[in-house]
């Protein structure tokens, strides 16, 4: 690859970077980065551990805000199990961003349209998919720019990345990341999820093991 074919890293002025501070959980202590996109105002927040920017290739999460999976528990999803899995593992190596992504509720058509889905699917039988499309919704609406940005601005070049969905590692790519690793985050299914997760496998590409 020559130096015009390389992809052309996500300029860091796309968002802000506005406080920070010190976090203890129930995985050790993070340092929350909050971050203001200038597109659109909306406040992100990234939580680091350890040595970032020397780490050969930290790991990194791109996680999509979802109220209902990863603050009420609901179990129609995974997001919520993904969203700790993630924090453990970088707690684990004692090294790690994960990048948490506000307005991407539902994929990006918000929380009254993901409810409606939701019903639809219990009425109609549908899937995420298709109870998105019957109410004239995309399937999924994000992108990851701003999380990109935030990643760059933290200073991180090379990355193995803790997702199933092949989008977000192609967004980093396409963003001047190297993605080292893909590394698939499980999540057993339960009787309320498992048509959710096979949809994801089978319609949207998700690598689940």
């Amino acid at each position: 690859m020559t130096t015009t074919d390389r992809p052309q890293r996500v300029p860091t002025t796309s968002v802000e970077h506005i406080a920070q501070a010190i976090v203890p959980t129930a995985h050790g202590d993070f340092t929350a980065h909050a971050y203001r996109s200038l597109a659109d105002n909306e406040e992100h927040l990234a939580y680091t551990m350890g040595p970032v920017t020397t780490a050969p290739a930290p790991l990194v999460r791109l996680h999509s805000e979802c109220l209902t999976g990863d603050v009420l528990a609901s179990d129609r999803c995974d997001c919520g199990r993904q969203l700790h899995n993630a924090l453990c593992l970088i707690a684990q190596e004692q090294c790690g961003v994960l990048v948490y992504l506000r307005g991407h509720e539902g994929r990006g058509i918000g929380l009254g349209s993901k409810i409606r889905a939701y019903a639809l699917q219990d009425s109609d039988g549908l899937d995420t998919v298709d109870a998105n499309t019957i109410q004239g919704l995309p399937v999924d609406s994000r992108d990851y720019v701003v999380g990109v940005a935030i990643l760059a601005d933290l200073g991180l070049s090379t990355v193995r990345v803790l997702t199933n969905n092949p989008e977000k590692v192609e967004a980093l790519t396409a963003g001047g990341f190297v993605v080292a690793e893909q590394i698939s985050l499980h999540v057993d299914p339960t009787p309320a999820n498992s048509k959710y997760l096979s949809t994801k496998r089978d319609r949207m590409g998700h690598r689940l093991l």
